[in-house]
């Protein structure tokens, strides 16, 4: 008996579950996870292991003593990040160069006269837009890092407007200058 697995989890049993029910409940999952029957062999042994271990009236009474001790404290792993957080200039510095990436593919396809690789243009949109993400959240992050009392932190609404103000200024300049040539 091993008090470390969870029987009634392995069978799908309630823990006041009857000896009936239990009974009920191996014999529908022995039918799914018989070997036979493409089930796999440890599956049908943990599974005969908590039958086993919860038909048997005095093994379940001991195998419910024992989940109920308190177990030994363990101590807790300490580690740290796997990669520190970018922060502000790491943001700012990502969506700068994903939309010069993006604007350098679109203009590279429109001036040269590659037409035919239309798909680099839409590819191009894509990573301009994602740079616009980054630029917003990058703007988001700036704003959260200021002290509560801070004025700018009060005009988040105008805010919002003039970047989008900037960024659709920015889309209508570059189909102009796209259309002009």
């Amino acid at each position: 008996m091993n008090s470390k697995r969870d029987y009634y989890e392995i069978l799908g049993a309630r823990q006041d579950a009857s000896a009936r029910e239990i009974e009920r409940l191996y014999k529908r999952h022995a039918r799914m996870r018989h070997p036979d029957r493409g089930g796999a062999e440890d599956d049908m042994k943990a599974l005969n292991e908590a039958y086993s271990v919860l038909h048997d009236a005095n093994a379940r009474r001991a195998y419910d003593d024992s989940r109920r001790k308190p177990r030994d404290v363990q101590r807790a792993v300490q580690s740290k990040p796997a990669a520190p957080e970018v922060g502000f200039y790491g943001q700012l510095l990502s969506a700068l160069l994903a939309i010069s990436l993006g604007l350098m593919l679109l203009l590279l396809v429109r001036f040269n006269g590659l037409w035919f690789l239309w798909p680099m243009s839409i590819l191009a949109l894509g990573v301009i837009v994602f740079g616009i993400m980054l630029l917003h959240s990058a703007m988001q992050n700036a704003r959260r890092l200021l002290p509560a009392t801070h004025p700018v932190r009060r005009f988040t609404a105008i805010q919002e407007i003039a970047f989008w103000i900037v960024v659709i200024g920015g889309g209508v300049g570059l189909y102009l200058l796209m259309a002009s040539v």
